[in-house]
């Protein structure tokens, strides 16, 4: 079968634009591959209209099942190569291939890490970048957080119900988040201690995390001893498939679109955190937006083919 369109992602992105493609009658195939993108694991979200308060994860199951009701397909395989065939494109998986006429990519971003010696050795042994994953395993501890913005709050904010002392450690001047959560963290009182202008210079252990050295001494030492430590310093977006496609990418590597989501190839169009849409703003609202805004483009675009709408 070759479908009118296929989608990369299942984020906010992915799964709006699939609700919008079907409403367009387009036969449409969603390639989950990590089901509900970084949103799946966000623990409480309060700023998504309509919803007062829901876990990531149930919003991203509420939205798949959504997606499910109008007739979208959807596979668990994760994409790994995109290419330009004849007037169409083929997104191959791990163990498929598939087929359509127009392709949005809704693929996120990857998670920033320090690039420090024993990064990797350590993931998972004490260095985590999951905060709703990995918190409640560290009931009554020492954690640190590393990174000045939202994100890095909100994650003290979640840590604040199990640890015991947080630190919240940031190269900059000052810690910039939105008014609602600095005023949650400043509620931990003595429990949160802000290190800024502090970068890490070294993780110590070797079975697991031991200590930090940090660029400069809070109180007295470079060494600042914890049970974990939560990175939340931003995401770098994965440029794989822009290369395979020859996508606009830039000086940030994000795919650049226009106010419709269309790049510069016919037929591609990209939603989400993967573009360089709304700069550093990047929310599951903003997200879903730019993803029905995505579907629009695409199924104006199928129009003009002299393809009959979903036709097999």
């Amino acid at each position: 079968m070759v479908y009118d369109l296929l989608i990369v992602g299942s984020g906010a992105a992915g799964l709006a634009a699939a609700l919008y493609a079907r409403r367009y009658q387009m036969t449409t195939l969603l390639i989950a591959g990590e089901f509900g993108g970084e949103t799946s694991t966000a623990g409480k979200i309060e700023n998504y209209p309509g919803i007062i308060t829901i876990d990531g994860g149930d919003l991203m199951l509420t939205m798949r099942k959504q997606v499910e009701l109008v007739g979208a397909h959807i596979i668990e395989g994760k994409a790994v190569s995109v290419e330009k065939k004849n007037r169409g494109f083929v997104v191959k998986t791990e163990e498929e291939t598939f087929e359509g006429k127009t392709i949005i990519l809704a693929i996120g971003a990857k998670r920033r890490h320090l690039g420090l010696e024993k990064e990797e050795e350590l993931t998972s042994r004490g260095v985590h970048y999951c905060v709703t994953c990995d918190g409640p395993l560290y009931g009554g501890k020492t954690v640190a957080m590393v990174g000045g913005g939202d994100s890095s709050v909100k994650g003290v904010n979640f840590l604040g119900e199990y640890a015991n002392k947080i630190y919240l450690i940031a190269r900059g001047k000052e810690i910039v988040a939105e008014p609602i959560n600095l005023e949650q963290m400043k509620k931990l009182g003595n429990k949160v201690e802000i290190l800024l202008e502090t970068e890490i210079k070294e993780l110590v252990g070797e079975s697991k995390l031991e200590k930090l050295i940090l660029s400069k001494p809070y109180k007295g030492s470079h060494d600042l001893v914890i049970d974990a430590l939560f990175v939340e310093i931003g995401f770098d977006p994965d440029p794989t498939f822009a290369k395979q496609l020859g996508i606009e990418l830039d000086e940030k590597g994000f795919m650049k679109v226009d106010n419709m989501m269309k790049t510069n190839v016919p037929g591609v169009f990209v939603t989400g955190d993967a573009t360089n849409h709304f700069g550093r703003f990047k929310q599951d609202i903003t997200a879903a937006a730019l993803g029905s805004v995505a579907a629009t483009s695409a199924y104006e675009y199928y129009k003009t083919l002299d393809i009959k709408i979903g036709s097999q």
